[in-house]
């Protein structure tokens, strides 16, 4: 029995789609989505119709493309209301979401806590000497603009910064009593560090990528693993011993379609196998 982890699915490209719909079928295993599945309510059922099918339990947070108000989407809930409304929809599913309970990991010699969660970002990531109320200019100095800005709605918080804010006290103190009961497997859709959103071709994107509030949690809760996605690059990365990964599976170009998906599950557990840092 394995633990699998994947993100950033983007089935609005029907690439991408068409190869989770290919996934074979892994009846005894688990997966993680690290979000950013889709940007409509259709897609996302579509998604997790497929993917409950194909494995035991699936686990999802929400990335930033799931939580978009598009144009032409007929569901027009922006914020708040628009993040329960995809929580309601995974949940009919039988998708666990942030809002669930923690599950664990059936493995009595190697237990381990599942704890999706949701955060968002707050414009922190970025250089010390560029003040908040000036990161969006310098970030339009390299014509770096999100995408966000346009769809991406705080409701009915003032900005995304203070919705970010609201998320992170709730997460820590559930975190602060799950790590009191087993070892945790994080999962977000940012990273939590700051120095692992780094994005070479587009340098100035970071304020979009996460929160300088996350930046010690590894250090407090000490899970045996992170898993993020967001950044469309792949990878690990070992942190005071913790293994941070990156699971995103990207846009056609930024990944092999004709491998398809399964060759980019990355496995987080296996049944009987201690956790131990798999590098790649």
């Amino acid at each position: 029995m394995h633990l699998y982890a994947i993100s950033d699915l983007h089935v609005g490209h029907a690439a991408n789609l068409e190869a989770v719909n290919r996934l074979p079928s892994y009846p005894n295993d688990w997966l993680i989505v690290a979000g950013d599945i889709a940007e409509s309510d259709q897609l996302m059922k579509v998604c997790f119709s497929i993917l409950t099918k194909r494995f035991a339990k699936v686990f999802w947070t929400p990335g930033n493309h799931d939580l978009w108000t598009i144009p032409t989407s007929t569901n027009k809930k922006r914020g708040v209301a628009k993040y329960e409304h995809i929580v309601e929809l995974a949940r009919e599913y039988g998708v666990v979401t942030p809002e669930d309970e923690y599950v664990l990991w059936p493995d009595e010699s190697n237990p381990a806590l599942i704890a999706p969660i949701f955060i968002g970002y707050d414009y922190s990531f970025r250089p010390d000497d560029v003040a908040e109320r000036d990161v969006l200019k310098w970030a339009e100095e390299e014509g770096i603009v999100a995408a966000d800005e346009v769809f991406l709605h705080p409701d009915p918080y003032a900005t995304r910064g203070d919705w970010c804010a609201a998320r992170c006290q709730i997460t820590e103190k559930r975190l602060q009593s799950a790590a009191q009961q087993a070892p945790l497997i994080i999962v977000n859709h940012y990273p939590l560090c700051q120095e692992h959103a780094k994005l070479p071709r587009v340098p100035r994107f970071t304020p979009w990528c996460g929160t300088r509030r996350t930046q010690r949690w590894h250090l407090r809760f000490r899970p045996l693993a992170i898993v993020h996605g967001h950044l469309h690059i792949r990878g690990q990365r070992i942190k005071d011993d913790i293994p941070f990964n990156e699971v995103s599976l990207g846009y056609p170009r930024q990944w092999k379609v004709e491998r398809g998906v399964a060759d980019y599950l990355r496995p987080i557990l296996t049944m009987g196998v201690p956790s131990t840092p798999i590098l790649s």
